[in-house]
């Protein structure tokens, strides 16, 4: 029996979601608590652009939509290193025609509401959850507009209203062993802007991710369609410098000038965005269990909010979709049995990829422009060209091996990186990294 279906949150996974479900047969209905984007203005500052990889492409592929997203999206084959000292450097993300897609959040999600609608997928904006009665099967909305209260029955609901979902926490208050844990980094993050040239080119290289590493932070830059780059500035909110210390006109533009100097003339409204668009906060949310009885699932950002610094928040939330929807045909629609294996399968993958992206930020913000590292991957590299059976680096198994599991991608990272540790170590290894005492070596370890 196909189930009246409610999903609360109509961004990424939600609207992805309900196409899925939509096109299993299910009757799906979407409440979202803002305001419709397709009709609104989007306020500047909010957006960070969204690294789409082969996980979330997968789950795209499956429903048929994929096409229709390549028109928004820029492959980026690596990463654009804008070191202190004025000098670049460029980093390939894997092998030959390997990459990564800059996708606005924006324009992706107005995209998959419009192929939700076209899929018979019914959405109300303005609507925020502000009680699920458990026993009734009940779910009150409140309307943003007029305030009224709204109450809808459903059979099966999905919390897919991101990390600080109000589904979760009506989940949380009504369990008696539910565990939840939050954990904010010292950083947060501010969106600036490179605009397209007087005739619509782009500035910088335009395939490609553009980092600016500066050891305890950095700035980024991804491209967009019209020829221009969102940036983001990940930034420490106290201590000097910091979004804190940073207080002027001033002393914003002195500090760019001297810290990322190769970057200030491509940024005429610098001062402006700094002080317009706000200052966020970055989040890591873990929580347990994600589902209640045959009836409710938390899924994407609700159920495992990470950090952006592996690209992975909205890939590992249409993963879940996928995985999901797999579930669904595995076994004809019980949704007892689903949600229980969902949980199962996907929790375990939801910590590993929080883990992951953590160990990244240190990853991007300190160690892209250090020679150690560099000679460390190239290392990894030349190991995992010669024997591809063997080695598989950390950054290609979570981005572009959608066959891999997160949970198990970490075990592996966490053993190579014990394994380098000890390479990195041989004496004059700057110089004998080639040799074949270094691959023995490694093949040793690995066994």
């Amino acid at each position: 029996m196909k189930k009246e279906t409610v999903v609360i949150g109509a961004g990424l996974v939600g609207s992805l979601l309900s196409i899925y479900l939509s096109k299993r047969g299910y009757n799906v209905k979407v409440y979202e608590r803002r305001a419709d984007m397709r009709k609104e203005k989007i306020i500047a500052g909010r957006s960070i652009n969204l690294a789409l990889s082969d996980r979330g492409i997968k789950a795209l592929e499956e429903v048929g939509i994929m096409e229709e997203i390549k028109k928004i999206a820029i492959p980026m084959h690596g990463r654009y290193i804008h070191n202190a000292d004025g000098s670049t450097a460029y980093q390939p993300y894997g092998n030959k025609g390997q990459f990564i897609n800059s996708v606005s959040r924006g324009e992706l999600n107005k995209m998959l509401m419009d192929l939700a609608e076209k899929n018979g997928v019914s959405i109300s904006f303005n609507e925020k959850c502000e009680n699920i009665d458990w026993k009734k099967n009940e779910i009150s909305f409140q309307n943003a507009a007029n305030y009224q209260l709204s109450t809808i029955n459903f059979q099966l609901a999905f919390g897919s209203d991101g990390a600080y979902s109000a589904a979760r926490l009506t989940h949380q208050l009504q369990h008696d062993r539910f565990q939840y844990q939050q954990y904010y980094i010292d950083f947060g993050y501010k969106e600036l802007n490179i605009p397209a040239g007087s005739n619509g080119e782009f500035m910088m290289e335009k395939n490609a991710l553009h980092i600016w590493p500066r050891g305890n932070y950095m700035l980024i830059a991804l491209p967009n369609i019209d020829g221009s780059f969102t940036c983001t500035l990940f930034f420490p909110f106290d201590g000097d410098p910091s979004f804190a210390s940073l207080d002027t006109k001033e002393k914003v533009q002195s500090f760019f000038e001297k810290t990322f100097g190769d970057a200030v003339p491509l940024m005429p409204t610098l001062t402006e965005d700094f002080f317009n668009n706000p200052t966020s906060s970055l989040v890591t949310v873990k929580c347990f269990p994600w589902i209640r009885e045959d009836k409710f699932a938390l899924i994407g950002d609700a159920a495992h909010a990470i950090v952006p610094f592996f690209g992975q928040g909205m890939n590992c939330g249409f993963e879940d979709c996928r995985v999901l929807n797999e579930l669904i045909g595995k076994y004809n629609d019980d949704w007892q049995i689903i949600l229980d294996k969902y949980q199962t399968l996907r929790k375990p993958d939801g910590d590993a990829i929080a883990e992951l992206a953590l160990n990244n930020f240190i990853e991007m913000r300190d160690k892209v422009g250090d020679p150690k590292f560099l000679l460390q991957k190239k290392i990894e590299a030349a190991f995992s060209k010669k024997h591809p059976d063997k080695w598989t680096p950390a950054y290609t198994q979570v981005t572009f091996s959608p066959q891999i599991r997160y949970s198990d991608a970490l075990k592996n990272s966490i053993r190579q990186e014990a394994i380098m540790q000890q390479v990195m170590a041989l004496p004059d290894i700057e110089n004998s990294w080639q040799g074949e005492e270094v691959e023995q070596l490694i093949i040793k370890l690995l066994n």
